[in-house]
């Protein structure tokens, strides 16, 4: 079996396509509880601000989003309801109506400014 190569400090980095970094930075920094860790004209790096987690990278893209995110962050809460209001009002679009549930597990799907979907959920009870 081939052995995956070890990545440079062996960190996972989550790229996101942005219109507008200062708007996104604001964003994420406030749904995520991350700080900025250096930016150019392109790239806006989050991590979290005990330095525990994966960085989040924010790249400026002049093309807009056309369909369905094939790859979304999923935001674990135990509170869906309040969890889900704060990111409205950070400036997340709700785009389900009503909450979907699956397995016990309870979830919205919301977008951010740049209509990059992400998930709130809440796992099952038990």
């Amino acid at each position: 079996m081939r052995t995956p190569q070890r990545y440079l400090r062996g960190e996972l980095v989550v790229v996101v396509d942005v219109a507008d970094l200062e708007r996104a930075a604001e964003f994420w920094a406030a749904v995520l509880g991350y700080v900025r860790a250096g930016e150019s004209e392109v790239y806006l790096s989050l991590v979290p601000a005990d330095g525990v987690g994966v960085e989040v990278l924010l790249q400026k893209v002049s093309d807009r989003k056309l369909g369905k995110n094939r790859l979304h962050l999923d935001l674990r809460t135990r509170d869906l309801d309040a969890e889900v209001t704060r990111v409205r009002n950070l400036g997340a679009r709700l785009m389900t109506e009503e909450p979907v549930v699956e397995a016990g597990w309870v979830w919205h799907v919301l977008a951010d400014p740049d209509d990059n979907e992400f998930c709130v959920l809440q796992p099952p009870a038990n």
